[in-house]
């Protein structure tokens, strides 16, 4: 089988570098950026920088504008479909339109996910979320995960997921996301899968316990999806779908097995590992924004009001300042850089002072080449690019054990 990828909201390329740092032949057929109501599409430009632009099946390029309107059947074929898609509201409508199928309530992206996959079929699938994408919404715990293994069940896809922290994988951050694989029920592997069992599946043969490997794992719930042949049927789910997911996870044919896991750790990458020294004056941090600092990353109580008059107090820990040399960095945010508590904040090795990150360094909690977004985009951009941005090597951790599933399947 050949090895040709889409990347959908693709950034500035994680996928994509972690893919092809393999060094296996993976080909990208089509890409898609775009960045909701902004006139400067710095991600996409930045990919393209690298990458250079990819027409479609009718010889446009469209790989900048928004996906809602790109025709899914002119997407190139691939056997591998990629994307960290945003995590919103994934409840469904209860309006259907026979031309367009289902809607989520803020036309959310998943949706552009399912109709590629429905136009294109590809064999294998991986994507990215928040972790809490497992538990949300708080209202009705799990229902927007069980729309998404729904509707790929629907496709006759079976799925995997796993909340992975990057670091302890061996990453310079300790990020946490969901990351799930789906692939065809009629692949040689699909095939080879109907006969392993759940535990087998979570603890041993799976993809994703292969690509990170556990020490133990806990005694594995299940349950079912109920019926998701229909439109109809995942609308269902939505209003009524409750399941408490885990931080792995197995569903063929409806059926859910989750449960949770001891990681099997690798020697993270620390912070002082990935400083630079004596860097440009712009970045430390001058003594008159020194208190604002200190107030922000300290721990506080406030009182506080609702606008029906009931008082509360609102409570927050301490963040560490500055961030310790000998831990992986913190999750990196889009806000990264700007006066707020979740910035880290360094000693410089060189200088001593207090200081924010490069973003070459923002670069390397994320696992990108140094300077891979220094292609003409402003310096606050370049931060809010990485904090979008996931973690390379957790794609290439991915991507090996994907090499060995596709060397056994059909060209």
């Amino acid at each position: 089988m050949k090895k040709t990828m889409c990347e959908l909201f693709a950034g500035v390329g994680g996928f994509r570098v972690g893919m092809e740092r393999l060094g296996t032949g993976w080909k990208t057929t089509w890409f898609s950026q775009w960045e909701p109501d902004k006139v400067n599409q710095w991600a996409h430009d930045c990919y393209v920088d690298h990458f250079g632009d990819l027409q479609d099946l009718r010889g446009e390029y469209h790989t900048g504008e928004d996906i809602s309107l790109m025709d899914k059947n002119a997407i190139p074929d691939h056997n591998l479909l990629v994307g960290g898609f945003p995590c919103q509201d994934y409840s469904v409508a209860h309006t259907l339109a026979s031309s367009h199928g289902i809607e989520g309530k803020k036309g959310v992206l998943w949706w552009q996910i399912r109709d590629t996959i429905i136009a294109k079929t590809p064999a294998f699938c991986i994507f990215e979320n928040v972790d809490r994408l497992l538990k949300s919404p708080a209202s009705q715990r799990g229902r927007d995960f069980g729309i998404i293994l729904a509707c790929l069940a629907s496709l006759n896809y079976s799925v995997e997921w796993r909340v992975v922290n990057a670091a302890t994988y061996g990453a310079a951050q300790r990020r946490r996301r969901t990351f799930i694989f789906a692939y065809r029920n009629d692949t040689v592997y699909g095939k080879n899968m109907v006969g392993v069992s759940p535990v087998d599946v979570l603890s041993k043969s799976g993809f994703m316990v292969q690509a990170f490997p556990i020490v133990a794992n806990t005694d594995i719930a299940s349950g079912t999806l109920g019926e998701y042949e229909t439109d109809e049927d995942i609308i269902n789910i939505s209003d009524n779908f409750v399941f408490a997911f885990n931080k792995a996870g197995y569903m063929h044919e409806g059926k859910i097995y989750t449960c949770d896991i001891s990681e099997n750790e690798i020697q993270p990458i620390l912070i002082k590992q990935i400083l630079q020294e004596n860097v440009d004056e712009e970045f430390y941090i001058t003594e008159d924004k020194k208190p604002k600092w200190v107030y922000l990353k300290g721990a506080k109580k406030i009182p506080r009001k609702t606008k029906d008059g009931h008082e509360y107090t609102f409570s927050e820990g301490p963040v560490a300042f500055p961030d310790p040399w000998d831990r992986p960095g913190r999750t990196m945010l889009t806000s990264e850089s700007t006066l707020n508590r979740s910035t880290h904040v360094v000693t410089d090795p060189g200088s001593g002072r207090l200081r924010l990150l490069t973003p070459i360094e923002a670069e390397r909690l994320q696992g990108f080449d140094d300077d891979w977004t220094n292609s003409g985009m402003p310096k606050r951009m370049r931060y809010f690019c990485m904090g979008n941005a996931l973690v390379v090597p957790m794609i290439t951790r991915m991507g090996e054990v994907l090499d060995g599933i596709m060397a056994n399947e059909e060209p």
